[in-house]
């Protein structure tokens, strides 16, 4: 498990950081398709907290994208990083995750977050803020819609609806089975909505989330609390 210390000069208050948001936005790739789906490695990445003791830990875990094996995993842990601010949660969590990222023994492929990367009141969340960072092609698959509109997909899996900010597209609802609640697809950086939702449903065969985020939720669960024990 990697050690993580708060970066010198990260934001400490909101100006701060929404001043990052606006700077880092303007670097998106949302032009490129990404890595067809079902091939490569995907990674998943996610965060669990215990505020008490004032710590995050952070799991990445690889998995081989047409079998959905675990390829490798590593875990961080770190302070948490930032107050708990609606908009800019990725202010929490990038420290931990990137250190996450850089203790993998190969390279990550696409990343799949747990959230939101253009479906984000400033279109820039943990996905497209990952994105830009690292140069690697995200993803955000989140449990809700946020602040956005939807209407409910057809039932069946594999059927989609826009999910909106007024009239403009910042990603899709995603029925992953049939009769279940959708997720909620956007792109993050350096892949465009389609692919985002065909990966999404590759990585769904038996369960409404992506393996990948089951997998990272699971690890970082166990290994905070081994950290906090």
């Amino acid at each position: 498990m990697t050690i993580v210390r708060i970066p010198a000069g990260w934001p400490v208050t909101e100006e701060q950081a929404r001043a990052v948001q606006d700077e880092l936005r303007e670097r998106v790739v949302l032009d490129e398709q990404g890595p067809p789906p079902g091939t490569g490695r995907v990674t998943g990445v996610d965060v669990a907290y215990d505020d008490e003791r004032d710590v995050v830990v952070a799991a990445a875990v690889v998995l081989d994208a047409a079998t959905l094996d675990v390829v490798a995993e590593a875990t961080a842990v770190g302070r948490v990083s930032f107050p708990y601010v609606p908009g800019l949660l990725a202010f929490r969590e990038i420290p931990t995750v990137l250190a996450a990222l850089e203790a993998l023994p190969c390279p990550p492929g696409l990343v799949v977050c747990d959230g939101y990367g253009r479906a984000h009141p400033r279109r820039f969340g943990l996905a497209s803020h990952l994105g830009v960072l690292t140069g690697l092609p995200t993803i955000g698959v989140a449990k809700n819609p946020f602040t956005f509109s939807y209407e409910e997909p057809d039932a069946r899996r594999g059927s989609a609806s826009p999910l909106l900010a007024g009239t403009e597209e910042v990603g899709r609802a995603v029925r992953t089975q049939d009769g279940i609640k959708p997720v909620f697809v956007s792109v993050g950086h350096r892949v465009d909505l389609g692919s985002a939702c065909a990966h999404t449903l590759a990585l769904t065969p038996k369960y409404r989330l992506p393996e990948s985020t089951r997998r990272a939720d699971s690890l970082c669960r166990r290994a905070l609390q081994q950290a906090t024990s």
